[in-house]
């Protein structure tokens, strides 16, 4: 068979011919890397028991990213009908195809070599390493000549085959007439840019979506190298923008006034001084257990301080109300940001916030990042995120499997839910199916950590008929979709108390964030103030009036479970605090920092010098104040404090020892 035999039949589809080409090669060529890739893995493939999934998923993944490859030369392809203009179209999609096709393949040759060093697909670090190259070139040709001559070898074989290939194309003639070409291409752009997105759901797909086993290289093998490197470099745009806008300290400096301000707070233990893990401290707990409790974290979408009347907001979340004369109720809590990953990223892994996006969609931190499931998964505890919707949305799948999470619960596990709406199942739904997986475990004697996440509180705000009396009069609102999830948050509580597991077990029920999170100050402060109740167990009524933040809570958690552990969190441990501590809270909003002692806020801007304020929990009113006697200690603390994620996240130091 010659090659020209080869383009015979892509001989009809005109000005179409060398995208068709592509697509079929690509698919072809990235397939069989993608099984040689599992040969050579068979032992971490076949453990995961999930082969067929990950051909599967992967042939979805090249669709999308040959996609990818084929829409930019599709949008010009009205062109090649233009007169005159049929060879510079022949020329264009010949370079293209050939350029497109090395950079998929040299990817696809330097992946063997990248997994054996980061057990892992090309990823950020295969970008950022580009920033160093007499050093990363000199490591490469030392370490690794071998995968770089096979990688020059294929790139270079590469152009060579496909020129050939494509040599034919360049002979062709046009056989398409302007109308066709005209009724086709529309079509033709709907299907690439559908096939890009690949859901019909909110997001488009990302590798979160692909994250299918516990294992992080065997999901990575669901994934194309191109199509992760695209992703990374995507993403490192959000990572652009880091704590050093507000100022500069080293981290010997933030260390040295970090310590100083746990010395002075109440349920802070000193720092253990290791380099290496230099946030990490040892939490002994305030109630010794034989046995520590099990633990519940029920994360409520958007349920800020304004929909809870004791709270100053409007009165939707009765059954809350009634909750929080069984445990300690937060009056005073503070969300640390105002998106969902955010409230995940605080509960869950203590971590305080950044102008970058939280830890949950950051490369860095999706594997080895502490996370309470981790530290627990380590003492034998069942540990499991359960959803009523997709948990590939806002990477929140990839974060969990990556980091500790054993299982996850999401809308497609759910046998005939009760309701359904756009963001998946209605809580009600949610609750009933924790509850059976509670007392499945209990019953079994495993000790358990489960991440509940609620989502019917969610534009447009759909919920099944006839389960509240309605607050708004028209149906689908915040108000109403509020207080139904409210409705399914007493329905779980009122079985949870009635079941054997509620005296084995913590709960925790805090909001993500507010809902509207907007206001003319530099930081709305109001609309970072959230509820927050822990109870069960032997949890006596208790209201908590000091300054808190949502970082706080997986620490106080530990402690009052009866564990004792070390740990990298920088949150306080409420269950040591006393009536005359004013506590403390983070609050980022967009690029703004605020660093709120008592009611004395620094606002870090960028660019900018510190602003000092005071919030009046009457007025729930930001107000500007002079700087005080003492506004440098004050400045520099806040610094230290928004710097500090920033520099152990960079570093990987956020984690637990090996």
């Amino acid at each position: 068979m010659t090659v020209r035999d080869i383009w015979l039949p892509l001989s009809d589809l005109g000005a179409m011919t060398p995208l068709v080409f592509m697509f079929v090669l690509g698919l072809a060529l990235l397939t069989m890397s993608r099984l040689a890739l599992m040969v050579w893995q068979r032992q971490r493939v076949l453990a995961s028991g999930l082969w067929p999934q990950i051909l599967l998923q992967g042939l979805r993944v090249d669709v999308i990213q040959l996609s990818i490859l084929c829409v930019i030369p599709a949008l010009f392809l009205p062109l090649s009908e233009v007169n005159g203009l049929w060879d510079e179209w022949e020329l264009f999609t010949y370079y293209w195809v050939i350029a497109g096709m090395t950079l998929l393949l040299f990817l696809e040759a330097a992946t063997p070599g990248f997994i054996a060093e980061y057990d892992v697909r090309p990823n950020r670090l295969f970008v950022e390493y580009l920033k160093y190259p007499r050093e990363v070139f000199s490591m490469l040709w030392k370490g690794f000549r071998i995968h770089i001559i096979f990688g020059l070898l294929v790139t270079v074989l590469s152009i060579w085959l496909l020129s050939r290939l494509m040599q034919p194309w360049l002979e062709q003639r046009d056989t398409w007439s302007l109308t066709q070409t005209l009724l086709i291409w529309p079509v033709l752009i709907v299907v690439l840019v559908l096939a890009i997105r690949s859901t019909l759901g909110h997001r488009p797909a990302n590798p979160a979506m692909f994250a299918i086993t516990a294992d992080t290289m065997v999901n990575s093998l669901v994934l194309n190298s191109l199509w992760s490197v695209l992703h990374a470099i995507y993403s490192l745009r959000h990572e652009s923008k880091t704590s050093a806008m507000y100022g500069r300290m080293s981290m010997q400096a933030v260390l040295q006034e970090l310590s100083r301000e746990r010395a002075e707070s109440p349920g802070m233990a000193p720092f253990l001084g290791m380099p290496e893990r230099p946030s990490l401290s040892i939490l002994e707990p305030s109630r010794k257990r034989e046995r520590p409790l099990n633990l519940v974290i029920v994360l409520e979408e958007s349920m800020g301080a304004t929909f809870v009347e004791s709270l100053g907001g409007i009165p939707v979340t009765p059954e809350l109300e009634k909750l929080k004369e069984q445990g300690w109720w937060f009056e005073r809590l503070f969300a640390t940001g105002t998106r969902s990953v955010r409230g995940i990223e605080a509960v869950v892994s203590g971590f305080p916030p950044t102008p970058a996006q939280a830890a949950v969609k950051l490369s860095l931190s999706q594997s080895g990042f502490f996370s309470l499931a981790d530290l627990l998964g380590r003492r034998g505890y069942h540990t499991e995120f359960i959803y009523g919707g997709e948990s590939h949305f806002d990477n929140m799948n990839g974060f969990f499997r990556g980091n500790g999470f054993q299982n996850i619960i999401d809308q497609p596990q759910y046998v005939a839910p009760i309701f359904t709406g756009s963001w998946g199942v209605s809580d009600e739904d949610l609750f009933n199916r924790a509850h059976d997986s509670i007392s499945a475990l209990h019953a079994a004697g495993t000790s358990f950590f489960k991440l509940v996440f609620s989502s019917s509180n969610h534009s447009p705000f759909e919920f099944p008929d006839g389960r509240i009396e309605l607050h708004d009069e028209k149906k689908a609102t915040e108000a109403n979709a509020v207080k139904y999830a409210d409705h399914a948050l007493g329905q779980f509580f009122a079985r949870a108390r009635q079941s054997d597991y509620w005296q084995d077990t913590l709960f925790i029920i805090v909001a993500d964030h507010d809902i509207k999170v907007r206001g003319e100050s530099l930081v709305p402060v109001r609309n970072f103030h959230i509820p927050a109740l822990i109870l069960g167990a032997d949890i006596e009524p208790r209201r908590i009036n000091t300054v808190c933040s949502q970082m706080d809570l997986p620490v106080t958690a530990l402690s009052l479970m009866g564990i004792s552990a070390m740990h990298p969190m920088p949150g306080r441990d409420i269950s040591r605090s006393n009536a005359s501590d004013s506590g403390r809270a983070i609050m980022q909003f967009e690029d703004n920092y605020a660093f709120m002692q008592g009611n004395e806020a620094v606002i870090l801007r960028p660019g900018n010098t510190p602003v000092h304020a005071c919030y009046d929990f009457e007025s729930k009113k930001v107000r500007i104040v002079d700087a005080p006697a003492n506004a440098a200690e004050k400045e520099a603390r806040a610094l230290a404090n928004a710097l500090m994620p920033h520099l152990l996240y960079e570093a990987q130091q956020y984690r637990l020892p090996d």
